[in-house]
C-alpha cells in the first residue's frame, strides 16, 4: 500500500509567503516602529485617556478612520500597482500619503519608516536580479511606509486582503505596546485590548481593500490637533 500524502488545503497560502507576511507583521523588523504612538501619546496627555476601555475605543476608532480608509487602502492600491509594474501610479499613491500628513511629526514618521523599509528590502534581495528595480525604484521615490510595505508585500504570493492583515496587525501590536508604556495598563489588559482590535480587523481590511482612489480619504482633525500638540509636548516618549 503507497503512503499517503499530505496535500496543502486548496487555497493555503505557501508557508514561505505566510511566513514572509509574519515577519512584516513583526515588531522585530527593523523600521522603527516602537518609537512612535501616532498620537496616541498626545490623546493620554490631552484627551484624557486614562483606563483600558479608553485606549481600546481610541484604537478602534483609529483602526477604522485613519487606517482602513487611508493607509491601509493605499497599501492595497499600491501592491496591485507594483505587481503590474504601474510606477505613475505608485507615485501618485506615495504623493498623497505625504500631502495627507497634517502635522510634522506623523509625515517624518512615515518617511522614516518608508526609508527603513526600503533599506530592509534592499538588504534582503541584493542576491534577487528581478526584484532590485523595483526597490530601486522605491528608494528613488523616495518612499513612504504604506508604500514601501505594500512592496514587500507584493514580493510575497499573498493575495491582497491577508496583506492588510498582517498591516494592521502590526499596527495594533505596536500601538498596544505604545499604551502600556505611555500609561499604567499591565500585560493583561493589553492583550484585552488586542483582542478587541484583532476581531475588528478583518473588517477593516475589508474595507481597505474595496476602496477605489476617488474613496480613499485622510480626515481625522481631533488627531492631528493632538499630533501638533505632542509636538511641543513638555515631556514624552515617543516621537509622534
Amino acid at each position: 500500500m503507497r503512503p499517503r500524502r499530505h496535500r496543502a488545503r486548496p487555497g493555503a497560502l505557501p508557508a514561505a509567503s505566510l511566513l514572509q507576511l509574519i515577519w512584516l507583521a513583526s515588531p522585530a523588523l527593523p523600521v522603527g516602529g516602537f518609537s512612535y504612538s501616532e498620537g496616541l501619546e498626545g490623546a493620554v496627555e490631552n484627551a484624557r485617556l486614562s483606563n483600558e476601555s479608553d485606549v481600546a475605543e481610541w484604537l478602534l476608532d483609529q483602526l477604522h478612520i485613519t487606517q482602513a480608509r487611508s493607509d491601509m487602502a493605499v497599501v492595497a492600491q499600491a501592491m496591485r500597482a507594483w505587481r503590474r509594474n504601474d510606477m505613475e501610479h505608485v507615485r501618485a499613491l506615495n504623493d498623497w500619503v505625504l500631502q495627507t500628513r497634517e502635522t510634522s511629526e506623523l509625515r517624518l514618521q512615515t518617511e522614516q519608516m518608508g526609508r527603513s523599509l526600503a533599506q530592509w528590502l534592499h538588504n534582503q534581495r541584493q542576491d534577487d536580479a528581478g526584484r532590485i528595480p523595483a526597490v530601486q525604484r522605491l528608494i528613488a521615490l523616495p518612499p513612504t511606509y504604506p508604500v514601501a510595505y505594500a512592496l514587500a508585500a507584493a514580493g510575497t504570493l499573498a493575495p491582497v486582503r491577508d496583506a492588510l492583515l498582517a498591516y494592521a496587525f502590526g499596527w495594533a501590536e505596536n500601538m498596544v505596546q505604545a499604551a502600556l508604556k505611555a500609561m499604567p495598563l499591565g500585560q493583561s489588559a493589553g492583550q484585552r485590548i488586542l483582542a478587541r482590535l484583532a476581531a475588528a480587523i478583518p473588517a477593516a481590511a475589508e474595507h481597505a481593500n474595496a476602496l477605489m482612489d476617488s474613496e480613499r480619504q485622510s480626515f481625522s482633525p481631533m488627531l492631528a490637533i493632538l499630533s501638533a500638540r505632542h509636538e511641543t509636548q513638555y515631556s514624552r516618549l515617543f516621537r509622534s
